[in-house]
């Protein structure tokens, strides 16, 4: 290896290090914070113990307990479905956004006409559209890609936008005078422009994809974490929920860190900065 390529390898090593720093570290911060809050919310309401579990009651019930085993498969078992579910809903709700974004731009008779249409289905509560989804689409994953979409799909779609219309005026005329046509604008100067947008919406959007599969859990599948819990309340198993709620939790935001970890090293390697519009 040449000493310019040992440099670029050394250079590239230390950038990656430092975007993992600038995400794992406030990772770490939060999951002490939600911790410390945890036990004083505990405290300060006088929650019951039987009720009310405490990290290391969380803790021995999925570690230490004899049963410690049997407890994981069960929790980690509805997790591996509510994270089908969340991913299913995930790809269906961006896709749209960045399929309606763009027909949105490049088509400003289409945004006029729809979008007061779409800001209409986002005012409707969609605990009240639930039961029309499941009807229509049914209870199989059609009918979670539909719920856990719609949840994605309205911030995403704001975002990405705004992303697109983002783009350098110069650069759009350029490709322009060149006799490009407006799909080539979009995919060599909007497109690239969009992509710290573009990731904005990714991670506001693992957390939403996972709400939206609670909420096809709850009132569709009866299925993963989110069925789990209501099952646990019900048979007064609240280790079982409170752990599901860590891992709910936990996930979400491990998710969200690893999305602005991946934002970062794209977004160097385009000479961006994350947040840059």
């Amino acid at each position: 290896m040449t000493a310019p390529e040992a440099v670029s390898d050394g250079s590239a090593v230390g950038a990656f290090a430092r975007s993992a720093g600038r995400v794992l570290l406030p990772l770490a911060v939060s999951a002490v914070v939600v911790l410390l809050l945890w036990v004083a919310f505990l405290q300060v309401f006088g929650i019951r113990r039987l009720i009310g579990k405490t990290p290391l009651d969380v803790w021995n019930w999925l570690v230490t307990d004899p049963k410690a085993a049997a407890n994981r498969d069960v929790v980690f078992a509805n997790l591996a479905v509510t994270f089908r579910d969340a991913g299913v809903g995930f790809v269906a709700g961006m896709t749209a956004a960045i399929v309606v974004a763009v027909l949105f731009v490049l088509f400003r008779s289409i945004e006029q006409t729809f979008l007061p249409v779409a800001m209409l289905l986002r005012s409707v509560p969609l605990v009240a559209m639930a039961p029309v989804i499941v009807l229509i689409f049914g209870r199989d994953l059609v009918g979670v890609a539909v719920i856990g979409g719609i949840v994605v799909f309205f911030p995403a779609l704001v975002n990405i936008v705004f992303g697109l219309r983002s783009a350098p005026r110069q650069s759009r005329d350029l490709v322009l005078a060149y006799g490009g046509s407006p799909w080539s604008v979009m995919r060599k100067v909007a497109l690239p422009s969009a992509l710290p947008a573009l990731f904005a919406s990714a991670r506001i959007s693992v957390p939403g994809a996972l709400i939206g599969a609670l909420l096809a859990e709850w009132l569709a599948t009866g299925q993963g974490i989110g069925s789990g819990m209501l099952t646990a309340i019900a048979g007064f198993r609240y280790a079982e929920m409170w752990a599901s709620v860590v891992l709910v939790t936990g996930s979400s935001i491990l998710l969200y860190a690893l999305v602005g970890l991946l934002e970062s090293i794209v977004l160097a390697r385009f000479g961006m900065a994350p947040g840059r519009r």
